[in-house]
């Protein structure tokens, strides 16, 4: 690994499966995105659609590309995503974690959801990048996660991209064919995350159930906004974080994306 490298934390949408076949804005912003990056040398993952008791990490060799979905064109499910692994970054999670107070669950089986191999897919189609993926710990408060990700942090040095893909808004009751314009409760709880993450209120976007009351409606379960919450601490002690893109998708469904990392 390089030493000599720092990368940035990312939260990334994956917006619906069908994304990649799209012509969606958030396509494109996820295609061009490489080219704004230095190429790490490797990517720890964290999706909304891998949640587990304890905190898991794959560890196969190889990680399969998971249709974790239903009912969409047959032709996304012949996509495929062929990642390999890391061993180097197996190897550090294991010692740093460790060596942090985590006790970290190895899986040998478990592949890439597809809240990870989308946006990885579409930013470097390749799949040339050794891939990690952690899972999101439940027994974790919000305030945890954020923790988990200032821990994960110091992995930026030797030049890993850590990437949260979930949404900034997720509500799947309230989706509308594509190009219906948003909510007023969808742009209110996005325009309050934007504001909150570009005031370095780190203790704000921890409680955003209480702190907004969009929050309920903007996440009727949390999982799509935790993984802002690891990416937010992985940018390091008092990071600074930029929007990259903003857009909505099927109506509701922000597919906002921001880069964190300390000046």
């Amino acid at each position: 690994m390089a030493i000599y490298s720092s990368q940035p934390s990312l939260f990334l949408p994956h917006g619906a499966p069908d994304l990649p076949l799209s012509t969606h804005p958030a396509t494109t912003f996820l295609k061009d995105l490489s080219g704004q990056l230095e190429r790490p040398d490797a990517i720890l993952i964290i999706s909304a659609h891998w949640e587990t008791r304890g905190l898991h990490i794959t560890t196969s060799e190889t990680l399969e590309t998971i249709y974790d979905f239903a009912g969409f064109s047959s032709e996304l499910y012949h996509l495929k995503y062929p990642a390999k692994s890391s061993p180097v970054l197996i190897n550090l999670l294991r010692e740093h974690l460790k060596s942090t107070g985590y006790d970290l669950i190895e899986n040998k089986r478990r592949g890439l959801d597809h809240g990870a191999w989308i946006p990885l897919l579409l930013t470097f189609p390749e799949a040339e990048i050794p891939i990690v993926q952690l899972s999101l710990d439940r027994r974790l408060s919000t305030s945890d996660l954020y923790q988990l990700g200032l821990d994960l942090s110091i992995l930026r040095n030797d030049n890993i991209l850590i990437i949260g893909s979930g949404a900034i808004t997720h509500n799947l009751g309230a989706l509308a064919p594509e190009h219906t314009p948003p909510p007023n409760w969808a742009i209110e709880f996005s325009d309050w995350v934007e504001n909150t993450l570009q005031n370095s209120q780190w203790a704000s976007l921890c409680n955003y159930m209480t702190e907004t009351t969009k929050g309920q409606v903007a996440h009727p379960t949390p999982e799509h906004f935790l993984p802002l919450l690891i990416a937010a601490g992985a940018g390091g002690e008092n990071a600074v974080a930029r929007r990259l893109h903003n857009s909505f998708s099927y109506g509701s469904i922000s597919m906002g994306a921001w880069m964190f990392n300390a000046p």
